[in-house]
């Protein structure tokens, strides 16, 4: 619980200001999907197009994240409740700054997708349904970890022992086993453009 003592302070430079100085809208693209599905290549491959076109961007990867900022916490339902509590704080504080930042986490439950999108302003958060089936996430297996499920080395595997709950309505859903990376970038960069958050 938070202290009474601990009060808010207004910044003097407002997120519009800093938007404008960048020359955007700031908004979190939430990248949701199986593993394997493509979240983070695509991820990658639409930062590397808005750098591109000189967008001010960062990108959140759940690997990288469990390494540092959430590297105490597990893999039971609380601690992937935490872990996507805490990745929402910090994509809110970047959408402050007037960045565009992207992440790229299974985030399996819509209560915590929900609850990310209820800590920005409407408009702000875009969730991006990568919908790749599950014997293509399973056929590409990137790092072993299908396998490691199906033999019951990993528990709580979604999609295997635990669900996962695809949107109902994205804003966006790509699907990568019947489209290109160009294909599926070149989707999310027009629903940008055409949204206005790549001018301010």
């Amino acid at each position: 619980m938070s202290s009474p003592h601990i009060v808010w302070h207004d910044h003097r430079v407002s997120k519009a200001e800093r938007a404008a100085l960048k020359g955007q809208k700031p908004c979190i693209l939430w990248f949701t999907g199986l593993s394997g599905s493509g979240k983070s290549t695509i991820a990658n491959a639409v930062e590397s197009a808005l750098h591109v076109k000189g967008r001010h961007t960062y990108l959140l990867d759940g690997d990288n994240i469990r390494m540092g900022l959430n590297r105490g916490l597990g893999f039971s339902e609380a601690d992937r409740v935490e872990n996507l509590r805490r990745i929402g704080e910090v994509a809110k504080l970047f959408v402050d700054s007037g960045m565009i930042v992207l992440t790229a986490f299974i985030s399996p439950y819509k209560r915590e997708r929900e609850s990310v999108r209820a800590l920005v302003e409407a408009g702000e958060f875009i969730e991006i349904f990568i919908d790749t089936p599950l014997h293509v996430c399973e056929h590409r297996n990137p790092k072993g970890l299908y396998q490691k499920a199906r033999a019951g080395e990993i528990a709580e595997f979604t999609g295997i022992s635990s669900p996962y709950e695809a949107p109902v309505n994205p804003e966006l859903h790509v699907t990568t086993d019947t489209q290109s990376i160009e294909a599926c970038v070149a989707q999310i960069l027009t629903y940008l453009e055409d949204k206005g958050y790549l001018h301010a």
